[in-house]
């Protein structure tokens, strides 16, 4: 799917709670934002620590904005997200695939001036690997090591192979670091100030209420158009749509969709684009679920299109597996369309009816993402309607983490799944490996056809093995896949914005029109 889009195709879009009101943000002097220079957006989470690479923040998906305004990634990721050249500008495995190669960019300055280099990028792999550093992927950076440098060209064993590590050098925490900036002084020093090498600089953190950026003039990859973004934390959807309409900011992001189509309507612009996120509903290899008919009549009895039309205002794209069309496991010829007779069928063929409804409890978030419990309620009237009788349970997103990890999920239980690098580890790797603390389906047959996929070797063959599993998870009705979500981006005039695939809105992204 490219990055146009198609108007048709719209999605739901993600709130955050109740937080500070934009009129309570006091900024320093008076932001004009329509100024020349001076772009200012409304964003809707809050920033708690600057460094990307440690802690809970390093893996949040919504903060990756900031981290990208002011950090380089190892590899560029594209707004399609596509892989291009970044701080590495080539990169790659020797023939038998026991050690990589990374080729630096020559040039390019940290934000204090000084060069930046190829020790910088050997430090910040070998830091990431460590498991004292408290980097939450360290599992995936401690693969590779024994790192050396040589000139503008490091290269590094590889321990343990890892077919996604160049993948995850544009994903959570693949972020380059100063190393000599960083030694002097240290974790509390760096975050009162930290320096990157990305397009801006900052210039002025206040915690719960806004960061200030400056143009970094000597960006490799060209001087943003603005001299000055000021993002506000705005986590309130109410006051992020005010903050827009007044004109007290020049963007926002991730508003009510009918508020999205009642503010373009008017003199603002605006997208709605698809991103990498999915709404899908885990199913626990639990009674009632080890009937396969109950499984998929379960999945059959569901029209995802009326789902998205009614309650999403059109916006969405229904899956059938846990890849996207971004994703690099993308089958449009895995197909489950719904079939209300069908699953009928199925359900009677286990002795259930609308009389004699099979039951089981399914667990859902409300407000974690827009409309998710009205989607289970809308779900839970189509199942009943095939002899599927099914208990609401509202969690909180920390709950069904803590429940997801133990193993302890409900038969039936919705959660939003991202993936920014499109890999099929990231997806259904992951959320359907058996081992993995993200999956509760612990079925040998589907463990057995993941395992061979971690480590092969064959790229080709690696992808078509996805494919095939997320085949076989479809024909047996092992996940309830739902949609693809999109995102609503509102600006005033004068502005073009490209939205990113990763769902991340980029300053350096938005240029005069």
């Amino acid at each position: 799917m490219t990055m146009n889009g198609n108007p048709n195709r719209r999605t739901l879009l993600k709130l955050a709670g109740a937080g500070v009101a934009a009129a309570s943000l006091a900024l320093p002097g008076k932001v004009f934002a329509q100024g020349k220079d001076e772009l200012t957006i409304a964003y809707n989470v809050n920033l708690p620590s600057w460094d990307p690479t440690v802690g809970p923040s390093a893996v949040n998906p919504t903060i990756q904005g900031f981290y990208q305004s002011v950090f380089d990634m190892f590899i560029h990721q594209n707004p399609d997200l596509s892989f291009a050249p970044g701080l590495i500008t080539e990169w790659g495995w020797n023939d038998d695939r026991s050690k990589i190669f990374l080729v630096v960019r020559e040039g390019v300055k940290w934000h204090d001036g000084s060069p930046f280099t190829a020790e910088d990028v050997a430090w910040s792999l070998a830091r990431a690997g460590k498991a004292e550093t408290g980097n939450p992927i360290q599992f995936v950076w401690s693969k590779v090591g024994n790192f050396k440098v040589d000139g503008n060209r490091v290269e590094a064993d590889v321990i343990e192979f890892e077919p996604t590590i160049f993948k995850w050098m544009s994903f959570l925490t693949g972020y380059v670091l100063p190393k000599a900036y960083y030694e002097k002084v240290g974790a509390e020093g760096f975050e009162a100030k930290p320096i990157g090498t990305g397009p801006y600089m900052v210039d002025r953190y206040e915690r719960n209420a806004f960061v200030r950026l400056k143009a970094n003039p000597d960006y490799w990859g060209g001087k943003p158009d603005f001299e000055t973004v000021t993002i506000k934390f705005v986590t309130d959807a109410a006051s992020r749509v005010a903050e827009v309409e007044s004109g007290n900011s020049d963007v926002t992001l991730e508003i009510p969709y009918e508020e999205y189509d009642r503010l373009i309507g008017g003199t603002l612009k605006g997208s709605c684009e698809t991103v990498s996120d999915i709404a899908m509903i885990f199913i626990n290899d639990v009674d009632p679920m080890l009937d396969k008919n109950v499984r998929l009549g379960a999945i059959k009895a569901i029209d995802k299109q009326l789902l998205i039309d009614r309650l999403l205002r059109g916006y969405g794209v229904p899956l059938s597996t846990l890849e996207t069309p971004e994703y690099a496991a993308y089958d449009a010829s895995i197909k489950v369309e719904p079939n209300v007779e069908e699953a009928k069928t199925l359900l009677a063929a286990s002795g259930y009816s609308p009389e004699k409804p099979v039951k089981f409890k399914i667990q859902t978030t409300r407000g974690f993402k827009p409309k998710d419990y009205e989607m289970i309620q809308a779900i839970v009237g189509m199942w009943r309607k095939v002899g599927i009788e099914a208990e609401i349970e509202v969690y909180e997103i920390a709950q069904h983490y803590e429940l997801r990890a133990a193993d302890k999920l409900a038969p039936a239980a919705f959660y939003n799944w991202g993936n920014a690098v499109g890999d099929p580890t990231t997806s259904t790797g992951f959320a359907m490996f058996g081992p993995s603390p993200h999956s509760v389906w612990d079925g040998k047959d589907l463990v057995d056809r993941i395992i061979p996929l971690w480590g092969e070797k064959d790229e080709a063959k690696r992808i078509q093995g996805w494919k095939d599993v997320d085949r076989y998870i479809a024909e047996e009705g092992l996940v309830i896949p739902l949609l693809q979500y999109a995102q609503p981006i509102v600006h005033r005039e004068g502005l073009k914005v490209t939205p990113h695939k990763s769902g991340a809105l980029l300053p350096h992204l938005i240029k005069r029109a």
